[in-house]
């Protein structure tokens, strides 16, 4: 089971290609997203396809967990905001409570920011980057996820997946 945490980057309106291929993996996928996000998603589509509800908000106390619980995680595309959030242990999303829970959880997680070179050049990015690593998730280096690439721009992904897929 695979959690897919979606955030509002350039490359998540394409985010239903990675999808197809993780299912074609082998892979379960439940996808929460961002709320910006979640508003250029046809939510819908990717439920269907992935059986899933695609998760923006926190369930109410007392209701069931929808999703079965997490083997991996993978975080793409992954923002700045999100990144500095998640470093320092912010929780205003439910898709930053997912990633907070799952690294508290010892999940293995992959992440792969899409980061504005501006932003990136930002004095305490490279420290959050720095932080995550510490903890155990795996950050991909760079801006793998090139739109320009088409659907190869996952293959980054999928490769990272396949050599830290559990047994």
């Amino acid at each position: 089971m695979l959690y897919l945490v979606v955030c509002a980057a350039g490359p998540a309106e394409h985010i239903h290609e990675l999808v197809d291929l993780l299912i074609a993996d082998g892979w379960r996928v439940c996808m929460i997203v961002s709320p910006t996000a979640a508003v250029w998603l046809d939510r819908a589509a990717l439920q269907d396809k992935t059986g899933y509800l695609v998760r923006v908000e926190w369930r109410m106390p007392g209701d069931p967990e929808p999703h079965p619980p997490a083997d991996v995680v993978v975080a793409a595309p992954v923002t700045f905001n999100t990144v500095t959030k998640w470093a320092l242990g912010i929780n205003d999303t439910l898709a930053l409570g997912v990633l907070n829970e799952s690294l508290g959880a010892g999940l293995p997680i992959l992440a792969f920011p899409h980061v504005k070179a501006e932003l990136a050049a930002h004095p305490a990015h490279e420290g959050h980057v720095a932080l995550l690593r510490a903890a155990g998730v795996v950050v991909a280096d760079g801006k793998p996820l090139n739109p320009t690439h088409g659907p190869g721009r996952w293959d980054v992904v999928i490769e990272a997946l396949r050599s830290a897929r559990p047994s």
